[in-house]
């Protein structure tokens, strides 16, 4: 055999369907392109344990307990639900440019209006004119503004508001859900990856400099405005996030799926845990891992029942709930009770409410993957 044409055959197997035995070295693994054609991935699954470290996480706050879970620990940078977060936004860059790129501009809004607003609607509904009322303490509950403010501005992704009158008074926390704030930044970000993909930009020779310079220049200016208020910090690492997933989309077939260089990012995390720079390493961390944690490892697949976004969505008011009924201020108490109620609230939104919209998406000719349905 010719050099070339063995180069073109190792090639070749870098971006075929993924076979049982990963490569540990850089040159010889497949790339993510190979994990996403081999319509196999975890990422249902990683949605949902996220979704339960969101509650994990909160159970701190909710119950004003004292220290802080493991992942703060660890990191001693961000808690259980911020390090969720950021794993929700690389994955969703990194499927919903996909989702445009297979899609037609219609198709695409469809998918992603369906997919968020019935379910958030529901829940915001189900705040505000159930929860609300048989909670409050204020008797002129349903002529106070802040009940339909709280239900539109939230259904509608407008903004977010948390708080209604009267509610959860006597708690630590008398936010309704505090989990809504990431909602309305990611419905900006699909509208932003729409101008993008209109312009002709998702192409990897537009996108990597464009995305490059986006990073450089934000981080700059982050640096140069630090400390940053805790509402434009989160924006502003959603956002980074977001275009690193969209970013590792385009250049699929580049990115390769390496042990190797899992390892030594885990190494320089390691090393840099603690000090002035840990956030850069913790940024390509939790990118390079996420998707290759979506790819790599054998793990239980999950198709077609999606409760990641039930979780998300009712888990902090599941939290309020238990805190309310119990009175238990131990943070896990908090957390395992809250998970239970939240899971059924989930699957109730899942099966009532998120599948039945799902299943309008074909009259829009929307196309999903199949490992990927609920995406």
């Amino acid at each position: 055999m010719r050099p070339a044409d063995d180069a073109h055959l190792r090639a070749a197997d870098r971006t075929a369907p993924l076979q049982q035995r990963w490569s540990t070295g850089w040159r010889d693994a497949p790339s993510l392109a190979a994990g996403w054609t081999s319509n196999r991935n975890n990422f249902n699954l990683m949605r949902l344990v996220a979704a339960w470290m969101v509650i994990y996480g909160h159970a701190w706050p909710i119950t004003a307990a004292p220290g802080g879970d493991l992942v703060t620990r660890l990191t001693q940078f961000k808690f259980a639900g911020s390090v969720a977060v950021d794993v929700f936004f690389v994955i969703s860059g990194f499927l919903i440019a996909a989702s445009l790129q297979r899609n037609s501009i219609g198709s695409y809004l469809a998918s992603r209006v369906l997919r968020i607003v019935p379910g958030l609607a529901v829940c915001a509904a189900l705040g505000a004119f159930v929860l609300g009322p048989l909670l409050t303490t204020a008797a002129d509950y349903w002529q106070r503004p802040e009940v339909w403010r709280y239900f539109w501005v939230n259904a509608t992704l407008k903004s977010s508001e948390f708080f209604l009158p009267g509610v959860f008074e006597s708690l630590p926390r008398t936010v309704i859900n505090g989990s809504l704030w990431t909602l309305p930044i990611e419905a900006r970000l699909y509208l932003a990856l729409l101008l993008a993909g209109s312009l002709g930009l998702l192409t990897r020779r537009r996108y990597t400099p464009l995305w490059l310079l986006a990073m450089v220049a934000g981080y700059a200016l982050a640096r140069w405005k630090a400390p940053l208020p805790d509402h434009l910090a989160n924006y502003a690492w959603c956002t980074a996030f977001f275009i690193s997933g969209t970013a590792l989309w385009v250049n699929r077939e580049r990115v390769r799926l390496s042990w190797w260089a899992l390892l030594a990012l885990v190494a320089a995390a390691a090393l840099t845990r603690g000090g002035p720079w840990f956030h850069i390493s913790y940024y390509l961390l939790l990118c390079y891992g996420t998707l290759f944690v979506a790819f790599v490892p054998k793990l239980p697949m999950i198709r077609h029942t999606d409760l990641s976004y039930g979780l998300y969505l009712y888990g902090w008011p599941a939290q309020q709930l238990v805190l309310l009924a119990t009175h238990d201020m131990r943070p896990l108490a908090n957390m395992a009770w809250a998970t239970a109620l939240a899971l059924v609230l989930a699957a109730l939104s899942w099966f009532l409410v998120e599948r039945p919209a799902l299943h309008l998406k074909h009259r829009f000719g929307t196309r999903t993957p199949a490992a990927s349905p609920a995406t």
